[in-house]
C-alpha cells in the first residue's frame, strides 16, 4: 500500500455531484468546517468545468492546487460519463483546463461510504436493530435521481469502500402487487432494476404503475408531489407508491446487509429518504429489511440508519484523498 496521493495538500476543493445538483466547497484543514458551499443544478451547465467556474464567480473563493470528486456514476478510467445526466469529460482534460495539481475523481457513495466512520449520532436516526458489531463490513444505500450502493469492508490498513453498481440489480417482487408492478415496468423498460423504482423518478414510476394497474387515469406528478400527497394521505395512489418504495428499500436493504454480512449496520444517504420523516419510520422497511426466513434473527441485530446531513458525501471525497490504495482514476500534473 503506497502512502495516500494527496493527504497533506490543504486547502482542497471538493465535490459531491449527483444527477440533480453538484454541491462545491472548500476545506482549508483536516477536520475543518466546509467553506463557500454552495449547490448548482446541474442542468444548468455543460460539464463540471463550467460548475466549478461558476462556483468561483459566486462565491469569489481561489482554486486551490488539488481536488476530489465524488460523482453518481462509475469511475473506471480517464473517461467519466454520467448515468443520470449528460456530462461527459476526461479526469485529465478538466485538471488541466481548470489548472490543478491533482485530481482525484470517485463514485458518489463510494466517497458516502468513506464519510460513514466520521458521522456523528446527531446527523444519524436510527431505525430499528441492535448494536453495530466493531470492526464488521457496513453497507451504504440511497435513493436519489438514481440508487447508490456501497459499503466498507474491514482490511488490515483499514476499512476499503466498494466501488460497485449494486442499484443496477434486478428488483425483486415480494407480494403479488410488487409482481403486478415489476411486470408493468417491464413491458415498458426490459430490465426492471432496483434503481428503476427506488429512486426519485422510481417513486413516480410506482404512482403511475398503481394507477394503470387499477385501471385509473393517469395524474402527471413529480416525485416530491408525490411524496407530498403521500405523507399527506391527500392521494391513495401515492400513499401507495410511498409505501411499496420504502417495503422495497427494506427487501434490497436487507439483501445488501447479508450479502456483505454488513453486522457494522446499513446506513440510507441520497435525498429521498431522509424527507419522508416519520412515514419511513414507520413504514414498513424494517419489517421486510428482516423478511428473510430462517436469517430474520440475523438480520434483527443489524440496525438500520438514515443519514441526515447534506453534505456527508463532500466530507467522504475530502477523505478520498487521504486513502493509501487505488481508488477512481486520479489525474496529477506532477506524479508523486
Amino acid at each position: 500500500m503506497r502512502p495516500p496521493l494527496c493527504s497533506a495538500a490543504y486547502p482542497r476543493l471538493i465535490a459531491d455531484i449527483g444527477g440533480t445538483n453538484a454541491r462545491f466547497a472548500l476545506i482549508e484543514r483536516p477536520g475543518g468546517e466546509l467553506l463557500a458551499l454552495r449547490s448548482l443544478p446541474c442542468a444548468g451547465f455543460d460539464g463540471p468545468a463550467e460548475a466549478v467556474r461558476a462556483w468561483l464567480a459566486d462565491t469569489g473563493a481561489a482554486l486551490p492546487a488539488v481536488a476530489a470528486f465524488g460523482i453518481a456514476t462509475p469511475v473506471g478510467g480517464d473517461a467519466v460519463a454520467m448515468t443520470n445526466q449528460c456530462w461527459r469529460f476526461s479526469v485529465e482534460a478538466l485538471r488541466a483546463t481548470l489548472g490543478l495539481q491533482c485530481l482525484r475523481v470517485i463514485n458518489d457513495f463510494t466517497a458516502l461510504a468513506l464519510a460513514l466512520p466520521g458521522l456523528s449520532e446527531d446527523v444519524l436516526e436510527r431505525v430499528g436493530g441492535g448494536e453495530a458489531r466493531p470492526g464488521a463490513p457496513i453497507g451504504l444505500l440511497g435513493p436519489g435521481t438514481g440508487l447508490g450502493i456501497s459499503g466498507l469492508v474491514p482490511a488490515p490498513g483499514g476499512p476499503v469502500p466498494l466501488q460497485g453498481e449494486g442499484g443496477h440489480v434486478s428488483l425483486p417482487a415480494c407480494t403479488a402487487r410488487e409482481a403486478q408492478v415489476v411486470a408493468w415496468l417491464a413491458m415498458r423498460h426490459g430490465h426492471v432494476s432496483a434503481e428503476r423504482v427506488l429512486s426519485g423518478p422510481g417513486l413516480v414510476a410506482l404512482h403511475d404503475a398503481l394507477r394503470a394497474l387499477d385501471g385509473a387515469p393517469a395524474v402527471p406528478l413529480s416525485a416530491e408531489e408525490v411524496g407530498a400527497r403521500g405523507q399527506a394521505a391527500a392521494c391513495r395512489y401515492c400513499m401507495d407508491a410511498l409505501s411499496m418504495f420504502c417495503a422495497l428499500l427494506g427487501t434490497v436493504a436487507g439483501d445488501l446487509a447479508l450479502t456483505l454480512g454488513a453486522r457494522g449496520g446499513i446506513y440510507i444517504g441520497g435525498g429521498v429518504v431522509p424527507r419522508l420523516g416519520e412515514f419511513f419510520a414507520h413504514s414498513a422497511f424494517r419489517v421486510r429489511f428482516e423478511a428473510k426466513g430462517r436469517f430474520q434473527p440475523y438480520l434483527a441485530q443489524i440496525p438500520t440508519w438514515v443519514i441526515r446531513s447534506p453534505h456527508a458525501g463532500l466530507l467522504g471525497a475530502s477523505a478520498a484523498l487521504d486513502v493509501g490504495f487505488e481508488i477512481g482514476y486520479t489525474a496529477c500534473a506532477t506524479l508523486p
